[in-house]
C-alpha cells in the first residue's frame, strides 16, 4: 500500500476528528501453544491507517496538536531481535511509516496525558486490552485532577469505528487493487483444491493443496479454511477437515486469501467423482441460479436487504420444486419454512476483514449501495441427514456458491469470476492433473 494512501487516508481522520483524539492499538499475538504464538496480524483499524506490522504498537492521532500522528512501538533490541526477527524501532516508525513522532512503548504513560490534554472527545474503544485501558484512565484521572491548573480532559469516549468504518466500507482505487489480487489468488487456491479433489482423499489433504497456491501467489488464509464433504457440509462453519471423501460425496470449499491485508472468500461445491448425480446437480442448478440472479441485483442504490429478500423467494420456490416443501412459495416465505435448508444471509461487507466493518442499516433502514463497495453473493441450500420432507436422494447434501463482487457505477464487477461455477466446468477441473 502507497504511504500516500495512509496519508489520505489520516488527512481524512483528521477532519472527522476536528479537536478529538483517536487511540488505536495493533494489538498483541494470539497464543498458538502454551510459549508458542500465532503468526501475528495488526487489529484491522490500526493497519487501516498506518499500515505498522509489528505487535504491541500504539498509534495517537491529534490532529490539533503538535504531532498529529504518533506512534509508540517496541524499541530496537539486539538480543530479542535475534530470537524474533528486526524491528523497526522510532526511526523506522517514521521515516517508513510517515509519523510525525515516534518514540519507545515504555513512554506512553509519560506521554499520554498532554497528546489528550484539551481534546473534546477521545475515539476509544475501551475494554478489548487491559493493560491500554489501565494507561488511558491513568491518563483521564491525571487530567482530571489538574483542571484546576488549567489541564482539560476529554469530555466523551466515542467509539473510532464511527468515523473508520464508514470509511473502511468505501475502497479506494490502491484497496481494489489489493482484493483484486487476493481474489485471484484465491480463485488458484480453490482450482487446485478441485484438481487434488477424488475419493478417498481426506478434507486435510485438499485444503492442503488449496493453502499451497495460496502461499505460491504470495497470500496465506484469510480465515479458517473449510472443506467439507458429504454430509459435514450440513454445518455452515465446520473446519475439522479430517474427514474421508466418500465417492458419492459433494464437496464444499469456502476459504480465501489474505494478500497485503485484503482477503477474498468464495465458496465452491463439487462432486468428488467428478459427475453430479442428478439430484446432486438439480440441488446445485438451484443454488447457482439463485447466486447469478443475486450478482446481477448488485449495483448503487439497491440494498442488501433486497438482495437477500430476491434470494429467499428464489430459493424457497427451487425448495418447492426439488419436493423439499410444498405450498405456496409466499406463504411459505412468510412462514420462514425455508430456515431449515437456508439459514444464513446472502452477503456480507468484504475487505481487511473477511466480515468487514461498516453498518448493514441507517437510520434503521438498509443502507443503499454505492460504488466502491465490496460484498459477497453466497446464497447455499443444506438439505439436513434428518430432513424428512426431504426426497432421500438430497437428504444430507449441500451446496453454497460465493463471489467477491464490487460495486461499481454501472453495477455489480464480480472480482472471482475467473473460477469455474458452471457444473459442466467445475466436473471438468474435479481430479485434473495440475
Amino acid at each position: 500500500m502507497p504511504a500516500e494512501e495512509y496519508a489520505r487516508r489520516r488527512a481524512a481522520i483528521a477532519e472527522a476528528l476536528g479537536d478529538g483524539v483517536m487511540i488505536l492499538a495493533a494489538g498483541a499475538p494470539a497464543a498458538l501453544a502454551r510459549d508458542v504464538e500465532a503468526p501475528f496480524r495488526p487489529d484491522s483499524d490500526f493497519f487501516y491507517v498506518c499500515g505498522f506490522p509489528e505487535p504491541h504498537a500504539v498509534a495517537v492521532l491529534r490532529p490539533a496538536g503538535e504531532h498529529p500522528f504518533t506512534l509508540f512501538v517496541q524499541p530496537r533490541n539486539r538480543e530479542r531481535e535475534t530470537w524474533t526477527g528486526p524491528r523497526l524501532g522510532p526511526d523506522g516508525a517514521r521515516e517508513l511509516f510517515g509519523a510525525d513522532a515516534a518514540f519507545p512503548l515504555g513512554k506512553l504513560p509519560e506521554r499520554l496525558p498532554a497528546l489528550l490534554d484539551g481534546a473534546r472527545r477521545l475515539f476509544y474503544e475501551p475494554w478489548r486490552r487491559p493493560g491500554l485501558d489501565h494507561q488511558v484512565r491513568r491518563a483521564l484521572d491525571r487530567l482530571k485532577a489538574k483542571e484546576r491548573f488549567g489541564a482539560r480532559a476529554p469530555l466523551e469516549i466515542v467509539d473510532p469505528g464511527v468515523v473508520l468504518h464508514e470509511m473502511r466500507l468505501r475502497k479506494s482505487e490502491a484497496e481494489i487493487a489489493l482484493l483484486e489480487r487476493a481474489c485471484a489468488v484465491t480463485v488458484a487456491g480453490h482450482r487446485a483444491a478441485m484438481r487434488r479433489c477424488r475419493p478417498g482423499v481426506r478434507e486435510y489433504q485438499i485444503q492442503a493443496a488449496l493453502e499451497a497456491a495460496f502461499a505460491e501467489g504470495g497470500g496465506r488464509p484469510g480465515f479458517a479454511t473449510i472443506v467439507a464433504a458429504g454430509r459435514n457440509a450440513c454445518y455452515l462453519h465446520y473446519t475439522s477437515n479430517d474427514g474421508a471423501v466418500g465417492p458419492e460425496d459433494l464437496v464444499l470449499v469456502d476459504a480465501g486469501a489474505a494478500y497485503g491485508g485484503y482477503t477474498g472468500d468464495v465458496s465452491r461445491t463439487f462432486p468428488a467423482s467428478g459427475r453430479f448425480s442428478a439430484a446432486q446437480r438439480d440441488l446445485y442448478r438451484a443454488v447457482l441460479d439463485a447466486e447469478r440472479a443475486a450478482v446481477r441485483m448488485v449495483r448503487p442504490g439497491i440494498t442488501v436487504d433486497e438482495i437477500h429478500e430476491a434470494t429467499v423467494r428464489r430459493l424457497t420456490s427451487s425448495l418447492v420444486d426439488l419436493g423439499c416443501l410444498s405450498g405456496d412459495v409466499e406463504r411459505l416465505v412468510a412462514e420462514e419454512a425455508f430456515k431449515p435448508f437456508f439459514m444464513h444471509r446472502t452477503s456480507h461487507w468484504l475487505g481487511l476483514d473477511v466480515h468487514d466493518a461498516g453498518r448493514y442499516r441507517q437510520d434503521g433502514r438498509a443502507r443503499p449501495l454505492e460504488p466502491g463497495m465490496v460484498l459477497t453473493i453466497e446464497p447455499g441450500l443444506y438439505i439436513p441427514p434428518d430432513a424428512e420432507s426431504a426426497p432421500e436422494a438430497l437428504r444430507g447434501q449441500a451446496v453454497r456458491i460465493e463471489d467477491d463482487v464490487l460495486v461499481t457505477a454501472e453495477g455489480g464487477r464480480v472480482l472471482t469470476d475467473e473460477l469455474p461455477a458452471e457444473p459442466e466446468e467445475v466436473e471438468a477441473l474435479v481430479g485434473e492433473a495440475p
